[in-house]
């Protein structure tokens, strides 16, 4: 019997600019592209809490399932609370708010984010450079 070995709990795959694969665990101090989810749905109830589901998943570029695995995790974590509201006069809707430790933690996020994609602009500029390095170096064709 050959036995796969799994992944190590603590151990989470997460996606990197270049296309490549990275390994984090879950004490890094960058944004995973999970947590990532989190702060952008986090942000787009802090703007507009009635939102549906469904225009989170459209605006967000998830998936309707992911953004209610994320929104039910945040409900859990007590992040966000619900509210009912009356969308019109025969429709419940429900409205999604921030709880202070919900406002907490997008601002810990925010700095995260922030801090990552500062990094992600730095290591693109730097490749934008070495590739005009490269141009200026290359002699141009002139079709001879």
């Amino acid at each position: 019997m050959n036995a796969k070995k799994p992944f190590a709990p603590s151990e989470e795959i997460a996606s990197v600019t270049s296309g490549a694969v990275a390994v984090a665990t879950p004490d890094d101090s960058e944004l995973s592209d999970r947590a990532e989810v989190r702060f952008r749905v986090m942000r787009a109830i802090a703007q507009n809490p009635k939102m549906s589901q469904r225009d989170l998943a459209r605006e967000l570029g998830v998936s309707l399932g992911g953004i209610n695995y994320c929104i039910n995790g945040l409900i859990a974590k007590g992040a966000i609370k619900v509210e009912n509201f009356r969308a019109s006069d025969s429709k419940l809707r429900y409205a999604y708010v921030l709880t202070p430790d919900g406002l907490a933690e997008k601002a810990r996020m925010t700095g995260r984010f922030l801090q990552r994609k500062m990094r992600e602009y730095d290591a693109l500029k730097a490749e934008i450079e070495s590739l005009r390095g490269e141009i200026s170096e290359t002699p141009l064709d002139d079709g001879q």
